[in-house]
């Protein structure tokens, strides 16, 4: 294992690497990265926990209006 691929940190609690989880559950960019940001908060750097938390809300919210604005279009056309 080496800085760049597989660094110990992010499987170090788990034995499991987020990449490999974001793929199993065939998650899209935004929920990838909501699943990212949350397991490995505080990891690379403790100090920023909060803002690992906040970047995974930016990407949630980013979904939430995706799927809000399809569900607006379907229904449009329904």
């Amino acid at each position: 294992m080496n800085k760049v691929d597989h660094p110990s940190h992010y499987r170090k609690d788990t034995g499991f690497e987020t990449i490999d989880v974001i793929e199993a559950w065939g998650l899209n960019f935004n929920l990838g990265n909501v699943v990212k940001y949350v397991s490995r908060n505080g990891k690379k750097d403790p100090d920023e926990y909060i803002l690992d938390l906040e970047k995974s809300r930016w990407y949630l919210d980013r979904e939430i209006k995706t799927r809000k604005q399809s569900l607006d279009r379907h229904l449009e056309k329904a």
